[in-house]
């Protein structure tokens, strides 16, 4: 019975510890996704999931939200355009009030504000980020508000 009850806490101590690592392991990808995109990295694409579901949730002046969706490769190009842009103009996003709660073993959902540079304002924003079976961590769900206004023409 000792024994038992030996090899059970073990176990538990386990499995706390490989919780622990794969969320301090999300963690660190959003930390290194946030330094890469404010750093205006040519590594971006490979933060997301061929696949990741990617909304923009357009903040209407009114207040009114509206969701707009678009295919990864639609989203990397785009955003491969704006990198110059941003560049120039030094834009960068900040992030505060960094929550990360877990789905699965291998799947985090990472929630917080974004504030862009030279606005006052933050924004709800959150990724879900899930471990490959090779190891490696993708975006494979993202949802960023915007004022954006344009994102609303967009089909």
């Amino acid at each position: 019975m000792k024994k038992l009850l030996m090899i059970l806490a073990l176990l538990s101590v386990f499995s706390l510890c490989v919780y622990a690592d794969n969320k301090d392991d999300a963690l660190q990808f959003f930390n290194d996704y946030v330094n890469a995109a404010n750093t205006y990295s040519t590594t971006i694409p490979d933060f997301y999931s061929p696949s990741a579901k990617i909304i923009r949730q357009v903040v209407k002046p009114d207040g009114t939200l509206v969701d707009r969706e678009t295919t990864t490769a639609r989203y990397i190009s785009e955003m491969k355009k704006g990198q110059a842009i941003a560049k120039v103009r030094k834009y960068k996003n900040y992030y505060s009030d960094v929550k990360i709660s877990k789905i699965n073993d291998t799947t985090y959902k990472i929630s917080s504000l974004r504030q862009p540079t030279g606005e006052t304002y933050k924004l709800k924003t959150y990724m879900i980020v899930k471990k490959q079976p090779n190891g490696k961590w993708q975006i494979v769900e993202e949802m960023m508000q915007t004022k954006v206004q344009i994102f609303l023409n967009a089909k």
